[in-house]
């Protein structure tokens, strides 16, 4: 089955999720330095029960919002935004995490500047954000080199794992602002 790309990478792409994902979504998920950086809604160890759970959930979605990371091959990563409501409503939260096994390739960079530019024309945004734990020096970076500017810190904001850590406030802002 061909895997129609959303984006179009120089990797693979950003394309929707689908049953055959399960399997490399169990191999790249179950990885506890990706659970680390992540919020405790993805679970840890990752079973192929939680792959099906999300490729259910993910397949419901009305528009598409998290969206698969893949090469030609396979899935290696996710990246999503939740849009936000009422007054906020022009504004979404981005997450993502990608395989361990493609860190520091440039993979990621791309895949954020490239999933910023398709969600601000797809989805009328004004404003994108993310929340790295401060401890997340890559994710950091990731966000600064697709053009995210770092907006704060936000103190003890969180407990991961037992501890508790500070955030960091990154956001991306539309050039160009069509009016709603």
């Amino acid at each position: 089955m061909k895997k129609i790309m959303v984006v179009e990478t120089s990797y693979g792409g950003i394309r929707p999720w689908n049953d055959q994902d399960a399997p490399a979504l169990v191999k790249y998920a179950n990885n506890r330095k990706i659970w680390l950086n992540l919020r405790d809604g993805f679970p840890h160890p990752y079973t192929l029960d939680n792959a099906r759970a999300f490729l259910e959930m993910v397949g419901r979605q009305n528009p598409k919002t998290f969206l698969a990371i893949a090469t030609r091959e396979e899935a290696i990563g996710a990246i999503g935004i939740t849009p936000n409501a009422d007054v906020h409503r022009l504004t979404a939260e981005m997450g993502y995490w990608l395989a361990e096994p493609f860190w520091g390739k440039g993979i990621m960079t791309e895949t954020v500047s490239k999933f910023t530019d398709y969600a601000f024309e797809h989805f009328g945004l004004v404003r994108i954000y993310a929340e790295p734990y401060a401890y997340n020096t890559a994710s950091c970076r990731v966000l600064e080199k697709a053009g995210f500017v770092l907006e704060g810190r936000l103190k003890s904001s969180v407990i991961k794992d037992g501890v508790i850590t500070d955030q960091m406030l990154y956001a991306r802002i539309r050039e160009k602002v069509p009016l709603p």
